[in-house]
């Protein structure tokens, strides 16, 4: 195998590990491992858990626009699929990882509503990983489209 070929194979294997632990710690959030500490930082109140879910339902419907702005360039990968456009409107007119944003806001309103270490680890790690997958899409972006350096400095987040 030539260096070329073992490059292009370890940042597909990259990228695919990234996705595959991103739907991992979601998948967590909703089935919890027994051998992880559920212990409780501090006691949930009717206010911290109304917070909670309101911080939920907001970013679920933002991610709504995004997946509808996104159109058929959505992917869960950071590669941008062939023939895709750089979106820049809708949504994407305010912040340019909208979808990602909204993962970690609902992953921050589960932890709100349980206020349990568990969900405090499952964030940072969402958290570290979308960091990852944003660094890297955003060099495929920018290599792909000739105006997203331009609309990375228009759009900060």
């Amino acid at each position: 195998m030539t260096k070329f070929k073992l490059k292009v194979f370890l940042k597909a294997a990259y990228e695919l590990i990234l996705v595959f632990l991103q739907f991992f710690i979601i998948a967590l959030h909703f089935f919890q491992w027994e051998l992880l500490p559920k212990k409780q930082i501090i006691q949930v109140t009717h206010i911290s858990y109304f917070m909670g879910i309101l911080i939920i339902i907001i970013a679920s419907i933002i991610m709504l626009f995004a997946i509808k702005d996104l159109g058929r360039n959505l992917s869960p990968f950071p590669r941008p699929i062939t023939n895709s456009n750089l979106v820049t409107t809708g949504i994407y007119r305010f912040t340019r990882h909208p979808m990602y944003y909204s993962l970690l806001f609902i992953s921050v309103g589960f932890f709100i509503t349980k206020l349990s270490i568990y969900y405090l680890c499952l964030s940072i790690s969402l958290a570290l990983i979308i960091k990852f997958k944003i660094v890297l899409e955003e060099q495929y972006l920018n290599n792909k489209f000739k105006n997203y350096l331009l609309y990375k400095n228009e759009v900060k987040y």
